[in-house]
């Protein structure tokens, strides 16, 4: 099977890999820009005034909703790269 072959199937774990890797490291860009200008003690006294929460609780949460969003951008363009059952039909790649 021809690896440069666009069409060649990709196993559960290296599409899983190729759409959460690289959100991790755009997650972990955004959080480190977002949270030099913002303060997540502040941030949460405005947005949950009744919730007592720690600094590193709201890095985590912060960089792990960030995470969750990069990841559903890379996972819904991993979508739309599919090539459609009927695209290469009649081709001959080799």
């Amino acid at each position: 099977m021809n690896e440069l072959n666009p069409a060649t199937p990709r196993s559960t774990l290296q599409q899983l890999g190729s759409v959460l890797w690289p959100s991790f490291f755009a997650a972990a860009v955004a959080a480190a820009l977002f949270f030099s200008l913002v303060d997540p003690l502040k941030l949460a006294a405005v947005s949950l005034p009744d919730h007592a929460i720690s600094r590193e609780f709201g890095y985590t949460l912060g960089f792990l909703l960030l995470w969750l969003a990069t990841a559903s951008a890379s996972a819904f363009t991993a979508l739309l790269l599919r090539p459609r059952k009927d695209d290469n039909a009649g081709i001959d790649f080799e």
